[in-house]
């Protein structure tokens, strides 16, 4: 982390765990869907090993945070309804997905309407 990287002060699950709100020493908090959280989630799954190997993640409108846990003194892994639970979330990765949100979540929203996906889970009829 940079000396200019707030440091989080307290994480808050809010609404059964589809908010997480993150509190930071600048003052600011952010309350960050589950659904997001999980679509930007860090681990290999989602973001692949190398450039270009992204897997779009769909149907995850749904998804609840069922539990973090601190990693060192520097991430907070984050544990979803989905059995998600391999990304590691930097606390500077964390502040980037809050202050980036809206060109993220716009991003994402094209990506998923670009390939024909949605963000509602498939249904188990």
């Amino acid at each position: 982390m940079t000396k200019t990287t707030p440091w989080p002060t307290e994480f808050r699950l809010k609404e059964r765990g589809r908010v997480l709100a993150v509190s930071f020493d600048d003052g600011s908090t952010h309350d960050l869907p589950a659904e997001y959280l999980r679509v930007e989630s860090p681990s290999a799954e989602v973001q692949g090993h190398g450039p270009g190997q992204r897997t779009t993640q769909s149907g995850k409108s749904r998804v609840a945070i069922t539990g973090l846990e601190p990693t060192g003194n520097y991430a907070v892994r984050l544990m979803f309804d989905d059995h998600h639970s391999t990304g590691i979330y930097s606390f500077t990765y964390l502040h980037e997905l809050a202050t980036g949100r809206e060109a993220k979540w716009k991003a994402y929203l094209d990506e998923i309407r670009a390939k024909g996906l949605s963000r509602d889970p498939v249904s188990k009829a």
